[in-house]
């Protein structure tokens, strides 16, 4: 007996624990719905009355009906059991009532709620470090918060309000059984506290099950993902692995279905022993008031009054339990929410941000940069220097891996370094605030989003503060050499793109990639950095482009990332980079005649190059 209460007390202090998080629910309801919340509470504590007249009237019907036939039916004895019988009724049309009323307030309050949480939910996702992205646990932290946060507050609001509003009923029903005895109220509670038992042991354990499944639960949504999306569709087929695919998500289904199962079936059979003692309880509780109403210890009203008020009160005190284990289980996987929702990036603004500059003088330069990725052990850069002059073009090629694009990543301060600094025109970025560090840069990153929306939106999109017109984004579409595609689509710069939606058209890797430079371009900012611009363009198609883009990055610090030397070669500076370094520097003839890793490469991609040409 004294494990049990032990056991008991300790599952008593970890509900009491989840507390906050009830609380903290409960603070987002109320900034989501006011009026509604406010119209709810009114609700609940009027429907949590209502059982408490529908026991007394009844108790009054029963005493009135005995006395009507004990008076043999006289309209005078009569007579109250009619006004007691409408009353009762009048009190089942307002329950109806009010039961209507609140599934018209949960509705417009759950999706106030739901959208409110989505809200925050993407806000945080948005703020959240890049890093973020590159640490596992943060998706199985984004998995639980968002596959909960479509339903476990709502779940959570409705047990809260559905434990008050039987609270409230429950209180007032051992009341009315309390002029019966003492025993009765302590009969009420006995009866409950095997369920009680069974909901907070198994609602821990479907708890624990959850959160050590949650990376087997993504793993399952990952498979179906690539059966059924179209971006791994053609390999799929090509290399006939659906078959793979399907087998390695059923035997990871059925395991997790076996396991959800044997915890169902321990819980139904905990339930079964729990249900028959507190049905003992109540059959020998019944037998004694029953054997005083023989004994004319009780009138009949009262023996009607005490049924009622216990059966309901077994029956409040089973939902109470229920909800107790469902606001119980809902406050932990709100955990999962609230502790996604808690997580702080790492890239802030300064406690004094320094004003940027409008015009670049001096450029951007690397200083003895060292970064890793988070989870690498080996450093993406090391003791890395690099000088980017101002209005000038810089080449930065390398094969892939040699860091590249990681450059990218720290300019736009999407990461920081671990030592050293990168700086913008001799200000360390980490002492401007990140939304002015960004004005100051646009990018054309290797793989750029696809946004299914107009050409026309697409391309604003890389400047939306400046509500371009479309003279300025046709001229940035120009620029990009996007100009001829888009006047070739059926409704030109209005129409849409992608198949998400119906009507859209899908471009080509090229032609999306005109149009993720148009983006790029829209933006007029003193600095423009462009990861492999013209990877899917053909050699004709590049030297145009190459041509107007002198143009149009005339005055402006541009960075070209390649690996393409057709491209590198048209830059005022180039740099080789090798495992994180710089391992040579110069115009494109002064790397040729030094003969070294460039040189070396340059020869042999142009000779591959006149080799398919002669093919």
């Amino acid at each position: 007996m004294a494990e049990v209460k032990a056991y008991l007390a300790t599952r008593l202090r970890r509900a009491l624990g989840q507390l906050p998080h009830l609380l903290r629910a409960l603070s987002m309801v109320w900034a989501a719905a006011r009026p509604w919340t406010v119209a709810w509470a009114f609700l609940l504590v009027a429907q949590g009355l209502l059982p408490i007249a529908t026991v007394y009237l009844t108790k009054r019907l029963v005493d009135s009906l005995v006395l009507a036939l004990d008076g043999g039916g006289a309209w005078q004895s009569s007579r109250p059991v009619l006004i007691f019988a409408l009353l009762m009724v009048g009190v089942s049309l307002v329950t109806e009532l009010l039961r209507a009323a609140t599934v018209l307030v949960r509705a417009a309050q759950s999706e106030l709620l739901q959208d409110h949480i989505r809200f925050l939910i993407q806000q945080k996702s948005v703020a959240a470090d890049l890093a973020f992205y590159e640490w596992p646990e943060y998706y199985d932290h984004l998995h639980r918060a968002r596959e909960e946060a479509s339903y476990r507050p709502v779940a959570l609001v409705d047990t809260a309000g559905g434990l008050f509003q039987n609270g409230i009923t429950l209180v007032a029903m051992g009341a009315v059984l309390l002029p019966f005895g003492l025993c009765l109220p302590a009969a009420l509670l006995l009866s409950t506290l095997p369920a009680f038992y069974v909901v907070l042991r198994y609602t821990m354990l479907q708890h624990r099950w959850r959160m050590r499944t949650t990376s087997d639960e993504r793993r399952t949504w990952y498979y179906d993902w690539v059966l059924t999306d179209k971006e791994p569709a053609a390999e799929l087929r090509l290399f006939d692995l659906s078959r793979h695919f399907q087998r390695a998500y059923q035997s990871l289904r059925g395991r997790l279905r076996r396991e959800r199962l044997a915890l169902a079936k321990a819980q139904s059979l905990a339930e079964l022993c729990a249900g028959t003692a507190a049905l003992s309880i109540t059959g020998a509780t019944l037998a004694w008031m029953i054997w005083r109403a023989l004994n004319g210890q009780i009138t009949l009203g009262e023996l009607a009054l005490f049924y009622q008020a216990f059966n309901q009160g077994q029956r409040l005190t089973r939902t109470l339990l229920e909800n107790v284990g469902q606001l119980y289980a809902n406050s932990l996987f709100l955990g999962n929410l609230f502790e996604f929702l808690s997580l702080e990036p790492k890239i802030k603004d300064p406690a004094e941000p320094l004003p940027a500059p409008a015009d670049l003088k001096e450029g951007a330069r690397f200083r003895r940069v060292t970064f890793s990725y988070p989870g690498s052990q080996r450093p993406a850069l090391e003791d890395f220097d690099l000088k980017l002059p101002a209005a000038r073009i810089t080449a930065v090629v390398g094969q892939n891996g040699a860091g590249k694009s990681t450059l990218v990543k720290l300019l736009c301060r999407l990461y920081d370094p671990e030592r050293g600094s990168v700086e913008v025109d001799g200000t360390d970025v980490r002492d401007l605030s990140v939304a002015s560090l960004r004005r100051l840069i646009t990018v054309m990153f290797q793989e750029p989003v696809r946004y299914s929306a107009t050409v026309a939106e697409n391309i604003s999109l890389g400047d939306l503060p400046a509500e371009a017109a479309l003279a300025e984004i046709e001229e940035a579409a120009s620029a990009a050499g996007a100009d001829p595609t888009i006047r070739r689509l059926p409704e030109g710069y209005d129409s849409l793109l992608g198949k998400w939606f119906a009507g859209g058209t899908e471009l080509s890797v090229g032609e999306w990639q005109r149009i993720a430079l148009a983006r790029a371009f829209l933006r007029r900012a003193p600095i423009i950095v462009l990861d492999e611009p013209t990877s899917a363009m053909d050699p004709w198609a590049e030297a145009d482009w190459l041509d107007r883009f002198r143009r149009l990055a005339s005055g402006r610090t541009a960075v070209i990332i390649t690996h393409r030397f057709t491209t590198a070669m048209r830059a005022d500076v180039i740099h080789v980079m090798e495992g994180g370094r710089i391992v040579e520097s110069g115009s494109h003839t002064e790397l040729l005649e030094r003969g070294g890793r460039y040189a070396q490469s340059w020869f042999a991609q142009t000779q591959a190059s006149e080799g398919r040409v002669l093919r």
